[in-house]
Order: C-alpha cells, then structure tokens, then sequence
C-alpha cells in the first residue's frame, strides 16, 4: 500500500468528514428513524388512508429545512404532503423499514423499493399499489455496474466492490401503476411489466441566478465531475483516466470519494497526484460558493451507466454548466446546449472534452444558457410539486386508469434563487 495514501487517510479533512458521518449515523440511530411511523391528518375529512415508505425524515422534523445533500428529503415530504392535502389520512414509514405490516385497510400504498412487493399480499384487491421508481430496474442497474466494474478489472489489473447495487424484487410487476423520475431511459427499464407510468420532473434543492461575469474564453478548458456514491458506477474512473492524459484541460472532482476506500485507494495517483486535477470531495449545493465553482468551470463530464433522473446535472445545469453525458443519465438533452457522449470509453471521452473545450466562447456561453434555461423550465421544486399534485388527482377520481402518460404537466413558475 502506497505510504502517501496512508498519510492522506490520517489527515484533518478525512478524519472530520468520518467523524461527522458516524455522528450522523449515531443520531439516526439514537431517534430511531428507520422504524417510526408518523401520521399526516388531512385538514378536513378524511378521504381515504394511505400507506408511504420512502424518507421520513423532513417529516419527522418539519419545521426545519429538508436537507439539501440530495433531492428525496424535500420530494419525499412532498409527496406525503400532498396526499394529505388532497384528503387522505398518511401513514409514514421509511423505506428502510422491513418490519412494519399493515394493519388496517389503506385505499394507496406507495413504496420506493421492496416493500411493495413485501405488503402486496396483505393488501385489499382494491388497493391501488403505487411505484415510485427513482433508479433505473435492477435487471440492468446491476449488470450495467457489473461491466464498468469488469472494464476496469481489464484495464487495471485491480478488483473494486461493487457500490450501492439494488436488490431483485418484483415490485413493478406487483404495482398497479408507477411514478418515475427519469426519462424515456429509465422508463424504458420498466416497460417490460406494461404497467402505466408517470413521469414527475426530478426536482433540484436550489436555482441560481446566471453569472454575467463569467469569462468563457478563461473557463473553456476546466470541467467538472460532480456526483454521490458509486464512483465506478458513474463513471469517475473514466473520467479521471481520460483527463490525466489531457494535461492542458482541468478536471475538479466533487462527490464523496473518501467514503470507497478502496476506489481512492486505487486512483489516489490521479486523484491527488496528478497536477490538472484537483479533488474537493463532498461540495455542498446550497451555499453561494457552489455558483462560484460554477463559474470558474465549463462543464459536467458524467458518464454513468444507470441512473433514475440525474440530479447532480440538473443542478449543475442550473449552475450554468454545459453537461457532457451519456443516455444512462437519464437527462434529456438538446445538441444545442449539450453533448451527448455515443460511447463511454476513455478515448471518446478524449475526443468530447476537447472538442468542447475548442469552441469559440460566444458558442459556450449560448450553450450554458441554454442549459440553464432546460432546467429552469423542467426541473424546480415547483414543477415536482405540480406534477405530483397531477398525479393524485388522478388517483381520486380514477382517470389514472385512463390517461395516456406521461401526465401533461401545467407551466411551472421558475423557482427561487439562491445567492
């Protein structure tokens, strides 16, 4: 083992952000989360009842702000919230909770993962059995991960854990009907089950106002790579071995990469060694200092295999970032203001960077805008909650059964700024 790696391990920044980890962990633990079940009453009458499992805990606390590290806190309480408004009694589980059974009749159930699946033979044959699908299926999450991690395996000579792999359930064959995240991608992993599918823009925690003074002639050769958990899943392995061979293009990686050890342990060279790429580690979005780091970069490279909605890029989209991505991203993308990747290999994505980075500035600095307008007009915490108000309103007076999908979604106001 590289001596330098040890020493990087024993420094303040990995120590602090393990320690605030297992405190957070600790908490959690201590409150009890994954196995407290909290009530929404309606303001009136009661409608109907309603089983949820998925994030309790911006219910559980919620006069303070959900948190911001990713977008299921506040889509999660606004999901449960607005069934709620629409008349229904909630009962709220955590996803994560295996033990909870049902013991009344409930009208819906919505689940995010294996308890759907767990519940549905307890359930009334009237039940409507709703899927709320953010990830791509597992029959080719899984297998897509699995090949990244024997690519690498090939060209490295290295075996990494796989990272956050989702377990087999029949879910979507047990739901009545689902709601999805992503794009014609994700719901493309779906479609095998015929069930019909909503689809419900992926909110983001914040928007950000344009930066005039960004200099796109001084920016056009610095990228990006911002991502959570699943580091070879999402491609930060290609990334960084194609940018270690452009040594006059600027790469700065932001995502939780002291969390898989054995994956720094590996790209420690290229992570911290390597002189045009600087390593951040966790960025957090809500800040004015993430439209600052926006603004010293062009673009998101982000060469996933599998994804449910791409969060990451949205919100650097927002950002005014140019996202380089594949179709597994699940993001749709106008050639006008992005670039699509058609292959994944280091040499493609070689080949993507610098043509990017060659454009004239007047082009880059259209194709940020454009990017940024996208996401204003797709994908807000407004838009989410429209289109999930649109959604249950189909559940209560039964056109769900009937209307094509997706759900035509009303014009959504842009969302607040931040900084």
């Amino acid at each position: 083992m590289d001596p330098r790696y040890l020493l990087h391990r024993l420094g303040p920044g990995p120590v602090r952000e393990l320690a605030e980890r297992n405190v957070t962990k600790l908490r959690r633990r201590l409150a009890g989360v994954e196995k407290r079940l909290v009530t929404l009453e309606p303001a009136g009458a009661v409608r109907g009842e309603v089983l949820f499992s998925y994030i309790l805990d911006a219910l559980l606390e919620p006069d303070a702000p959900p948190a911001s590290t990713h977008t299921h806190f506040w889509e999660s309480a606004t999901m449960a919230r607005t069934f709620a408004d629409a008349g229904y009694r909630v009962d709220a589980v955590a996803w994560t909770n295996d033990a909870f059974e049902p013991a009344k009749d409930y009208d819906v159930v919505v689940d995010v993962r294996t308890n759907l699946e767990r519940w549905a033979p307890r359930l009334a044959p009237e039940t409507v059995k709703v899927l709320h699908i953010d990830t791509s299926h597992w029959s080719v999450n899984n297998p897509a991960q699995e090949r990244r991690l024997a690519e690498l395996r090939a060209r490295r000579g290295v075996a990494l854990r796989p990272v956050k792999r989702l377990p087999e359930n029949r879910a979507i064959e047990v739901a009545d009907c689902a709601t999805i995240l992503g794009n014609a991608f994700t719901e493309s992993t779906y479609a095998f089950a015929g069930k019909p599918i909503f689809r419900i823009p992926i909110s983001v925690p914040f928007t950000y106002p344009w930066t005039e003074s960004k200099d796109f002639a001084a920016v056009r050769r610095r990228f990006l790579w911002f991502g959570s958990g699943g580091l070879v899943h999402k491609g930060l392995d290609l990334v960084l071995e194609a940018f270690a061979g452009l040594p006059d293009v600027r790469l700065t990686v932001c995502g939780p990469v002291g969390r898989e050890r054995d994956f720094e342990r590996e790209y420690f060279r290229e992570l911290y060694r390597t002189p045009n790429i600087r390593t951040l580690g966790w960025v957090d979005v809500a800040p004015a200092s993430f439209v600052e780091l926006a603004r010293e970069h062009l673009a998101l490279v982000y060469p996933s295999c599998a994804e449910g909605g791409g969060s990451s890029v949205l919100t650097c989209m927002h950002a005014g970032l140019i996202p380089v991505i594949n179709d597994e991203v699940s993001v749709d993308l106008d050639p006008a203001w992005g670039v699509r990747l058609a292959g994944t290999s280091i040499g493609e994505l070689r080949d993507a960077i610098r043509h990017l980075a060659g454009r004239d500035s007047a082009q880059l600095e259209r194709m940020a805008r454009g990017a940024r307008d996208f996401a204003r007009e797709r994908h807000t915490r407004e838009r989410f909650a429209e289109g999930y108000r649109g959604f249950v309103a189909s559940l209560v007076d039964g056109s769900w059964q009937r209307t094509p999908h997706p759900i035509p979604l009303p014009a959504g106001e842009r969302g607040h700024e931040v900084g």
